[in-house]
C-alpha cells in the first residue's frame, strides 16, 4: 500500500513557474514508477509526465514537453514536477500516481495503482 500526498499547487500568472511535490508513504517508494496526471473541468484525466524507479528514464505528454520536468528523490520518498512557462491551458487538478508493475513509465491511467488527492493549479492570463 502506498499513500500519496501532493502539494505546491496555487495561482500563477501565465509565463510563471510552479513546483509540485508528491510525498509517498511506505519503504518501497524506490520500486515504483511515478507519474503526474492532470484533469481540467469537463475533460478526461491526462498524462503529464512519468519517471522510472531510478529516475534514469522519463516520459512527457506532448503538451508539456520542453516546459515541465519530472524528477524524484528516493531518499525523501518524493517526486517533483517543475512547471515552467505555464499557460492558462495548464489549469487543472494535478495528481500524483504510482505504478508498481512496470520498469518504465507509460501514459495509461489504468496502469497506475495508487493515486493522490490532487492539487489545484490555476494559471491566469
Amino acid at each position: 500500500q502506498v499513500q500519496l500526498v501532493e502539494s505546491g499547487g496555487g495561482l500563477v500568472q501565465a509565463g510563471g513557474s510552479l513546483r509540485l511535490s508528491c510525498v509517498a508513504s511506505g519503504r518501497t517508494f524506490s520500486r515504483y514508477v511515478m507519474g503526474w496526471f492532470r484533469q481540467a473541468p469537463g475533460k478526461e484525466r491526462e498524462f503529464v509526465a512519468g519517471i522510472s524507479w531510478s529516475g534514469g528514464s522519463t516520459l512527457y505528454g506532448d503538451s508539456v514537453k520542453g516546459r515541465f520536468t519530472i524528477s524524484r528523490d528516493n531518499a525523501k520518498n518524493t517526486v517533483y514536477l517543475q512547471m515552467n512557462s505555464l499557460k492558462p491551458e495548464d489549469t487543472a487538478v494535478y495528481y500524483c500516481a504510482a505504478d508498481g508493475s512496470r520498469w518504465y513509465p507509460d501514459q495509461k491511467k489504468k496502469d497506475y495503482d495508487y493515486w493522490g488527492q490532487g492539487t489545484q493549479v490555476t494559471v491566469s492570463s
